[in-house]
């Protein structure tokens, strides 16, 4: 199945995982630390890493803002943190999922294989899609406008490469946050607002004059490739 690092200070709640997931058939390393949890990752390569908060020696989120640089294995932070704002602030520093104390390793499994897929499987596939001058491919996490890479975040690239993949459909706000930020708690859309700015102008246009994107008032985002 997937190669999997489990980050957990909780030495029964770690164990547990590690046996459970094993138990489906990944290959599992444990750690207890975020320092240690940092050497496995860039050590072990992993297709996912499971990331508590609560860690002795780091705080989680400043653990996944070391990782992003070095690693794009999928993130799903485990924790007891139920707050919206550190949600918010989790998904952004890069998380891809978000599950909360106490959890079944049943459905920690079903996420990992849920968000493998929304990833390529793992890094399984080679799949390109092109629209228009933009071709952005899933299995190597690179996006290009004509011969020029967009340097794009994690989060940027995932929202950009769902709407690729729903070209000349328009998308809802709640279907990104779903699909793509793979949360349906948020009260604001301004996260995705922000993203989508920051796609404008890596992709050379403003929302007066979209190129790829366009924005349809009260629906959603559409993306689509420019009229020659």
């Amino acid at each position: 199945m997937a190669s999997v690092i489990v980050i957990e200070d909780d030495t029964n709640v770690r164990t547990s995982l590690v046996r459970a997931l094993e138990g489906f058939g990944h290959a599992v390393v444990g750690a207890d630390t975020a320092m240690a949890g940092l050497q496995s990752v860039v050590a072990m390569k992993p297709d996912v890493i499971v990331l508590d908060l609560g860690l002795p020696d780091l705080d989680g989120v400043a653990l996944l803002r070391m990782i992003r640089p070095v690693s794009d294995a999928v993130v799903i932070v485990a924790t007891a943190r139920v707050a919206e704002e550190d949600i918010i602030s989790t998904l952004d520093a890069g998380a891809d999922d978000y599950v909360t104390k106490p959890f079944s390793p049943e459905q920690l499994d079903a996420r990992i294989r849920a968000t493998l897929r929304r990833f390529g499987g793992g890094r399984g596939i080679d799949s390109e899609v092109v629209v228009g001058d933009l071709r952005i491919n899933a299995r190597s996490r690179v996006a290009r406008l004509g011969l020029s890479t967009i340097d794009l975040s994690r989060k940027e690239f995932d929202l950009l490469h769902y709407l690729a993949l729903n070209v000349g459909r328009v998308v809802s706000k709640r279907e990104i946050l779903l699909e793509v930020w793979r949360q349906p708690v948020f009260t604001t859309d301004k996260t995705i607002d922000v993203h989508i700015s920051w796609l404008r102008r890596k992709l050379g246009e403003t929302a007066e004059e979209p190129r790829y994107l366009y924005s349809i008032r009260g629906v959603g985002i559409k993306l689509e490739a420019p009229a020659r």
